[in-house]
């Protein structure tokens, strides 16, 4: 199985095999496809807000854990009508092989408007998207949110799930489509007796599998039926809440190489941009555990995500197609909640999210004293380096001066703490290592005989 820790620095290596012409995929192939990565959309909020931005964003991975936001973390697709933005896409691949994108019609954070529409694109490789319109779902004075869909293959029609306040109560509506250009009328799909909100859909063989919040307690649930007809889920709820409290819009998605399922929830408060991650080894039993910061990573600012699978080809398409981003973030070992950025022009490490999000993304340059080894040049401060002074990690320009180029280069070694990370060993103290101690970073010396805890302090991983 490929190592979790090394996906992220595969993105680079993968736009090597990407091809120019990868053509749409039919329903035969895409039925024997073999499935060997993912996509996930989004749009992005940050607690301040400064990172937010209502369209379509995109991010690939090879194990459905570690993400690589594209197109520099910025849009691929921006609604052009209604209210000119989005939230809560989502990306199915129908029945051609070709994709569908919905998504909320919404620009912001003003839930109070009511909306009848939602937006929708074609694409045949998510590398362009065609078509765009808007699908009018009901006539009601209700908001539409976060569609989804879903292949009913008794009525060889596909299902627009969303959530809606109609009649009064909070539950889920469903309207049926061959095309998703013209829909049924609209019915109720899912009232337990109670609010939800978010319906996401995991069909398999052996059943099929509705997640949601209830509104009533917070917490995220499944629910199953053996049909998908409307209103056979009302009673079907199997689990536990899964957490209470600031989680919504859950997704599931299935782990392409074993019998693992995914269960990914989305903070609203207090923090926005922040994603969480539980698996389940068997979905049609209660027992999903948490999966910890140590073994995922998710995309700057990414809110309410889809994902999909994709072939390898297909996966490798899209990154050569929207490119990886020019900057990188690097998280702790031992803190791995806690990413490298500057505060106050002091090096430190800090708990993701945060404001202003750009502090923690770096440019790792061609090192200032050796190109063989690495500077670390701020993103929103261009022209200022990480560098230590008093063996003490601070943002300073670059004076162009021989003894700052030393202080700001650093060699890559493999992680003290765990070689499939990285240490960073500084250039004119050969002896001392970068590290963070009391969330403040500073060089330190460290050797393989240091304390366990020293050495995790000194180990990080580079990602997106």
């Amino acid at each position: 199985m490929r190592s979790r820790r090394t996906l992220l620095t595969q993105g680079a290596a993968t736009l090597a095999l990407a091809t120019v012409g990868f053509p749409a995929l039919t329903a035969r192939t895409a039925a024997a496809a073999t499935y060997d990565g993912y996509v996930m959309g989004y749009f992005t909020e940050s607690p301040t807000m400064v990172g937010a931005r209502y369209a379509l964003h995109l991010a690939a991975s090879r194990d459905g854990l570690n993400w690589v936001p594209l197109n520099q973390n910025q849009p691929v697709a921006i609604p052009t009508a209604g209210t000119g933005g989005l939230r809560d896409p989502f990306i199915m691949r129908r029945q051609d092989g070709t994709f569908i994108v919905l998504a909320t019609d919404l620009n912001g954070t003003d839930f109070g408007q009511n909306n009848q529409y939602i937006h929708a694109w074609d694409s045949v490789d998510l590398r362009s998207f065609t078509g765009y319109r808007r699908l009018r779902l009901h006539d009601r004075t209700a908001h539409t949110w976060a569609p989804e869909a879903f292949w009913d293959g008794s009525r060889g029609q596909y299902g627009i799930l969303y959530s809606a306040n109609i009649d009064g109560r909070d539950s889920f509506w469903v309207n049926y489509t061959s095309d998703f250009r013209t829909v049924s009328a609209a019915q109720e799909f899912f009232y337990p007796g109670f609010g939800v909100l978010d319906a996401t859909m995991h069909t398999t063989p052996n059943g099929n599998y509705l997640y949601y919040k209830n509104l009533a307690n917070g917490r995220l649930y499944g629910a199953r039926s053996a049909t998908l007809q409307p209103r056979s889920f009302d009673s079907g709820t199997y689990t536990a809440g899964v957490i209470s409290g600031a989680i919504e819009a859950p997704i599931v998605h299935k782990d392409n190489t074993r019998d693992r399922w995914y269960l990914w929830g989305d903070s609203f408060s207090p923090v926005n941009g922040e994603l969480y991650v539980w698996a389940s080894d068997d979905i049609t039993r209660d027992g999903w555990t948490p999966v910890g910061k140590f073994d995922y990573t998710q995309p700057l600012n990414a809110k309410h995500a889809t994902i999909c699978p994709l072939t390898l080809a297909e996966h490798d398409n899209l990154v050569a197609r929207w490119g990886t981003p020019a900057w990188r973030r690097i998280r702790s070992h031992n803190l791995p909640d806690h990413l490298i950025r500057h505060r106050d022009l002091a090096g430190r490490v800090d708990p993701y999210p945060f404001d202003p999000y750009q502090d923690s993304q770096w440019r790792l340059v061609a090192g200032l004293a050796d190109a063989g080894a690495v500077s670390f040049e701020s993103v929103n401060y261009p022209g200022r380096f990480l560098r230590h002074f008093d063996h003490v990690i601070r943002l300073d320009p670059n004076d162009g001066t021989a003894v700052f180029a030393a202080d700001a280069t650093f060699h890559r070694v493999p992680g003290l703490a765990d070689a499939s990370w990285t240490s960073f060993r500084s250039h004119n103290f050969p002896d001392r290592y970068l590290r963070h101690a009391d969330y403040l970073l500073r060089t330190d010396p460290l050797s393989a005989s240091s304390p366990a805890t020293d050495r995790a302090d000194a180990t990080f991983q580079v990602g997106y």
